[in-house]
Parts: structure tokens; sequence; C-alpha cells
């Protein structure tokens, strides 16, 4: 059976340091209860407790799974991988002991600091992309990881790929995926960040079954996305101005989606993430909405 999750990043909790207040964890939590999901993941680390039997105390409460956690890495960077390697490791071990074995590193690019990436998002093109050096130091930084993560804690690393960072594209989460271990490194398909960077995620189903461990369901309203590629807006500005709507309302086909899930007997977690900046939208509204829709498509 697959089950229903949703995430801090639809109440503005994001990974990245931005105006605006964002609701607490305890308001996030009893928000994602009250509007029907079974699960969630963790936020940026401090956002949730970091005592492992708070954790685990303030989920079982409310009855819910705590699913993985979002770790950004500057993978190009070979500078930045052991600090990387040692916030995974803390954030895996903190979810292992609560409680939760089973949650994902969720491991991606420093998504949102790289000024050229992050004034192009949902319009990359090749010229913009990592050198071939810098694809080797960043697929061997995300092996090590996962490598690591798993040695030390036993859990699970996934790659999410994602606008604003170096892998957006079909092309670079192909070469990330060829570049890398299948054991060791799963896929997270992002259905939004998915179709805003240029791709169909049905496509992506297909091509990746064996490699996608979770999903995200995001929507992507091309009218936005269209006016971000004419207008040059930047990633944040696409997200201030909705390119990432309620779902049913963009241009992701959710019913073909779960079609090709059924195909696949994927019987793992959905996790809905609607990205909001800090303090934008009505995030309850919008989860009680999300949660409705998936309804309709049978789950």
């Amino acid at each position: 059976m697959i089950k229903i999750a949703n995430a801090p990043c639809s109440w503005g909790v994001l990974e990245f340091e931005l105006e605006g207040k964002s609701p607490d964890y305890i308001q996030v939590l009893d928000e994602i209860k009250q509007t029907g999901y079974e699960g969630t993941e963790l936020g940026d680390w401090g956002f949730m407790p970091t005592d492992p039997q708070k954790l685990k105390s303030e989920l079982d409460k409310r009855n819910l799974k705590l699913l993985g956690a979002f770790v950004p890495v500057l993978l190009k960077e070979k500078s930045k991988h052991d600090e990387g390697i040692n916030t995974a490791v803390k954030t895996a071990a903190l979810m292992r002991d609560a409680g939760f074995p089973e949650a994902f590193i969720v491991l991606a690019d420093d998504n949102g600091t790289i000024p050229v990436r992050t004034k192009n998002a949902g319009r990359i093109t090749p010229d913009l992309g990592l050198t071939k050096v810098e694809w080797n130091i960043f697929s061997k930084g995300a092996n090590e990881l996962a490598k690591i993560v798993k040695e030390e804690t036993g859990l699970r690393t996934i790659f999410h790929h994602h606008c604003g960072g170096y892998i957006e594209t079909p092309e670079e989460i192909e070469m990330l995926m060829n570049s890398t271990v299948p054991d060791l490194l799963g896929l997270v398909l992002d259905t939004g960040h998915y179709k805003f960077g240029g791709g169909d995620p049905v496509e992506a189903l297909k091509k990746y079954s064996n490699r996608i461990w979770h999903i995200h369901f995001k929507d992507c309203d091309n009218k936005v996305s269209g006016k971000s590629r004419l207008q040059n807006w930047d990633y944040f500005e696409s997200v201030r101005n909705g390119v990432f709507c309620e779902l049913g309302k963009g241009s992701v086909d959710f019913q073909s989606i779960i079609c090709e899930l059924q195909n696949m007997k994927y019987e793992k977690w959905i996790v809905v993430e609607q990205d909001v900046l800090p303090g934008m939208g009505k995030p309850k509204e919008c989860a009680q909405n999300n949660r409705n829709f998936i309804k309709t498509l049978g789950i």
C-alpha cells in the first residue's frame, strides 16, 4: 500500500536562508496530521527536536512516521565533502535512534547558492553544467557519502534532483545515475522539479524504476514556468510566483504517474511537497487540497 506524507517545505521551512517567518514544528506536525497525512520529513537540522527520544515522542503522539531528511552538500567542491558526510551521518543517526531505521538521507546539491544555476533555473543549457573534472568529483562525493552513511548508521541515501542546483535537467540526472553506484545511491523523483527542469516525470519513472526508492509529489504551473523563462526570473522568484502550484492545477500528469507506479508495483511512500517561501500562502489549506486531490487518484 502506498502511503502519503507531507513535508515541512510545504509550510515554508526551507534549507535556504531567506527572509520571512515560518511556523514552528509543533504547528507543522499538527497540521500535517490534521490534513490526513501519515508521515513527514525532518526539515532543516534544528527545526524538529535533535534529541532522538524527544523527536520520537513528538512523532508518536501524532502517529506520524519519519521518512527522511534533506542534506544539501556542494558536491562539486571536494573541500566540502567531509563536512557534508559528517552532517549526513549525524542526521542519519538521529533518525535511526528515534526509531526510524528505514528513513533516507535525501542528498542534494547545495541548491540556491550557485548564482548561475539559481539565475537560470528552468532554462538550463549544457554550457551551464559541470565540467568533466567536476562531474568526477561530484559523483565520487555522492558515492562516498552514501557508503559512509550506510556503514555507520545502516540508513540508505537517495539523491534529490532540484532546480537551482547542478542536477536539474533530465540529462544531468542521467549523468548522475550513470556515474554512481546503484546499490548505494537511489533517486528520489520529484515530479515538479523534473517538469520545471524540462522533463516528463512519467518517462523518468519508466527509465529509473530500479533506482527510484522515494517519490515527491509536486505540480508545476506551465504558465508560471513560461513567464519565468520569458522574463528571466531566478529560482526564488519563480517559487514566489507559484511555479509549484497545488496538485492537479499544473501540468504534471498524476493519473499517468499513478498508473506507472502500479505497473512498477511501487508500495512505498509518496511525499507531497508544495514548496513555498517562508510566510507565503496558506499551507494548511493547500495541504488539505493536495490530500483531497490525491484521493481522487485512488490513494
